[in-house]
């Protein structure tokens, strides 16, 4: 690692630092005046910034997978903002430069620097990927992407605290709503988005391709709204589906579905059955690899 990457990024290290300590504060404070409208506040914002950042940055603004009318584009962006994890135009910039270069040098999250770094060691360096506009020419000129871009932080203040603490108001407790909804979720998300980065390149299978070290999971899949079967992702980055069988729990391509029978998303992108069991046959012809067998699918 050079020495320009090697620096720590105290910003984001006393940020995530004091957002965990929070979020112990939000369970200390659940556990002493405990409130189901807190709670039910917290696990509805855990979705709706959750499926933001699956349907929204990573299958609709990093991979153009399927088509949303600016209602849906506002609430991915809106939701979005409150997970603290950059623009979407910074966050697909990144994305698509780990697709470009994944398991390679380059990588921002580089699964072969392992668990650690590409679970959270990665966000604590001076970022070594300043925004290429060159990898997003689609988003660099949409007029809402480059609000958001341009306002990320009061976005992520208002959706991520004050919205929440209002909310509160309407049953007394805006302390608590804050904490939860604010923070307590903010910490939960963020451990499960990283689990792609982390988790998804290191347990599971590999039916579709060996070309990199991604990985499908129905572990990963359940604590990140159907991310989990990455090993199919990272195969065919353009299909709005990532649990592609009809059991796999991916509720991201169940909202996208959904919303194009209402005509808010439409073009959905499908990869061939028949492209999908070719990919399959090839990877099932080569010799298994040591382990793999007893890892979950």
């Amino acid at each position: 690692m050079d020495s320009a990457a090697s620096r720590l990024s105290w910003t984001n290290i006393l940020f995530f630092a004091a957002a965990h300590l929070l979020a112990v504060a939000a369970l200390v404070h659940l556990a002493l005046d405990f409130s189901w409208w807190t709670l039910g506040l917290a696990a509805a914002w855990l979705v709706l910034c959750g499926l933001s950042i699956t349907a929204g940055y990573h299958r609709h603004f990093a991979h153009p997978t399927h088509k949303a009318a600016w209602p849906v584009r506002v609430f991915y962006l809106f939701f979005g903002a409150a997970s603290v994890q950059h623009s979407a135009l910074k966050w697909a910039a990144d994305h698509r430069d780990h697709h470009a270069l994944t398991d390679e040098e380059g990588d921002p999250y580089d699964a072969r620097k392992g668990f650690w770094w590409s679970h959270i060691g990665w966000i604590f360096v001076e970022d070594r990927h300043p925004l290429d506009l060159g990898l997003v020419p689609d988003l660099a000129g949409d007029p809402l992407v480059r609000f958001q871009h341009r306002h990320i932080v009061l976005l992520g203040v208002l959706a991520g605290c004050v919205l929440p603490a209002a909310l509160g108001l309407l049953w007394g407790d805006p302390i608590g709503a804050l904490l939860c909804a604010g923070f307590l979720r903010l910490a939960l998300q963020w451990h499960a988005t990283f689990s792609i980065n982390s988790l998804a390149h290191m347990l599971g299978t590999q039916p579709y391709s060996r070309q990199c070290s991604a990985r499908d999971s129905w572990v990963t899949a359940l604590v990140t709204f159907g991310e989990g079967y990455h090993n199919y992702h990272h195969r065919f980055p353009g299909d709005y589906r990532n649990g592609v069988r009809w059991y796999h729990f991916d509720p991201t391509k169940w909202l996208i579905f959904l919303a194009s029978k209402v005509r808010l998303t439409w073009d959905l992108r499908r990869i061939p059955a028949a492209t999908i069991e070719v990919a399959r046959a090839r990877v099932a012809g080569m010799e298994p690899r040591a382990g793999e067998a007893s890892s979950p699918e």
